[in-house]
């Protein structure tokens, strides 16, 4: 069952994404105003560019916890967890996408590291609407 939660967990990741991609999209549009003859202060282009990196970290966490998301939800229904675990590792190893042939970690440490992932997009969402917000509410005062 924790599997199957840590799974669900991770599936909300993808509202977050999706929140994320509005902002970065808004945030590059905005900056290619000039393309339509729109004049762009210099502090509009930096905090676009800076959304845009918060946008791209975003994008690559978002990634990383829809594949544990998968993951886990695959594993969640095995009826052989130590044995689909070295199966997952093994293809992992192949892939390349994991370093060390051996991972001794067990299941809620994995769990707690895919959390980790989940609560880096998160942080990464706050940011990009910190910054938005912060953005918004100073616009009347700064012209």
């Amino acid at each position: 069952m924790n599997l199957h939660l840590v799974a669900s967990l991770l599936g909300r990741g993808a509202q977050l994404e999706r929140l994320s991609d509005g902002i970065t999209l808004l945030a590059l549009a905005y900056g290619l105003a000039p393309l339509l003859g729109m004049p762009l202060q210099p502090l509009a282009s930096v905090l676009c560019v800076v959304l845009l990196v918060l946008g791209l970290l975003h994008k690559y966490w978002a990634i990383r916890v829809a594949l544990d998301a998968e993951l886990f939800a695959k594993l969640s229904a095995s009826t052989d967890l130590p044995a689909d675990t070295q199966a997952l590792d093994r293809a992992l190893i192949d892939l390349r996408l994991k370093p060390q042939a051996v991972d001794a970690r067990d299941w809620p440490s994995r769990c707690q590291a895919a959390l980790a992932l989940l609560r880096r997009q998160a942080a990464c969402l706050a940011l990009q609407l910190l910054l938005t917000l912060t953005t918004l509410l100073t616009l009347p005062f700064t012209g």
